[in-house]
């Protein structure tokens, strides 16, 4: 915020760190997200472009390569950018927050139609992980299962990593400019009718029909998935802070659901179902 050359000067190292430490690239795109938030998508696309080149620049003399600046560039910065336009001009966290898993979703249809057979790749790129002394013969049919799904893996982590540079860039500005702001929008997170009726389409889609399109169904869900599931947080974090142990029942749901992954799909649940059900509505009556 001091300057467009610290900014850049903050996302190309913090891009070139990443290389050894891999979680910092969501840090490197939160910076993207907090120009463009605050700036708007003109400045935050100077940043971006010059960022880019800084970072080509240090990739080359660093590790002899400035092919991974384009990586970024399609794949974190580029997709933030947007998402924080969106954000910044609809003042809507949900609205980014699925527009961001639209975005996904488009990258997995791309890739299907680019690809007439990605389970061919995915393949290669599992067997290749395999250690030398592992169970060769089990290994297989777990990989001959998950590479179905791949595509909506990846892209699913492709989102979170967007959605979490979002989250910390809001953050960022709302303590800049606005304490305190940040967490009343994730609060205020809530899916919509639409949402939620598309998502049980595309089950029924997945359900009905084979082959390439109920893989692409499949493979969507995971992207919904995720997104309902960090609806269905903000549900239940809003009804857990009414209660009168707070500060110790909060922290027990995200506890909860680091240690017990399975509990996600309740979450999920509860996201996609909020739109009907309201319980945000019911447990403020109830108070």
């Amino acid at each position: 915020m001091r300057g467009k050359l610290q900014a850049m000067i903050v996302a190309s190292s913090l891009a070139l760190l990443s290389l050894m430490v891999p979680p910092v690239s969501v840090l490197s795109s939160a910076a993207v997200g907090l120009v463009t938030l605050r700036r708007g998508a003109k400045e935050g696309l100077y940043i971006l472009g010059y960022s880019s080149l800084v970072t080509a620049i240090l990739g080359y003399f660093a590790i002899g390569s400035f092919q991974f600046a384009m990586l970024y560039v399609m794949v974190l910065w580029l997709p933030i950018w947007l998402i924080a336009i969106v954000l910044r001009e609809s003042r809507s966290l949900s609205l980014a927050l699925q527009v961001a898993t639209g975005v996904g979703i488009l990258g997995v249809i791309s890739f299907y139609l680019y690809e007439t057979d990605p389970t061919v790749i995915w393949k290669a790129v599992l067997t290749q992980m395999i250690p030398v002394d592992a169970p060769v013969v089990e290994l297989q049919e777990k990989i001959d299962m998950l590479v179905h799904y791949m595509t909506g893996i990846i892209s699913a982590g492709s989102v979170c990593g967007l959605l979490f540079g979002l989250f910390i860039a809001r953050w960022w500005q709302a303590n800049l400019f606005n304490p305190g702001g940040f967490k009343q929008e994730y609060l205020l997170l809530q899916s919509t009718h639409k949402l939620s009726i598309g998502s049980i389409a595309i089950v029924g889609v997945a359900l009905s029909t084979s082959g390439i399109i109920s893989e692409i169904a499949w493979n969507s869900l995971i992207l919904l998935f995720v997104l309902l599931a960090v609806i269905g947080t903000s549900v239940l974090h809003t009804v857990c802070s009414k209660v009168k142990l707070e500060r110790f029942v909060v922290p027990m749901l995200y506890i909860t659901l680091f240690l017990i992954p399975h509990a996600l799909l309740l979450v999920a649940l509860i996201g996609l179902i909020d739109p009907w059900l309201n319980l945000r509505k019911i447990e403020s009556t109830h108070a």
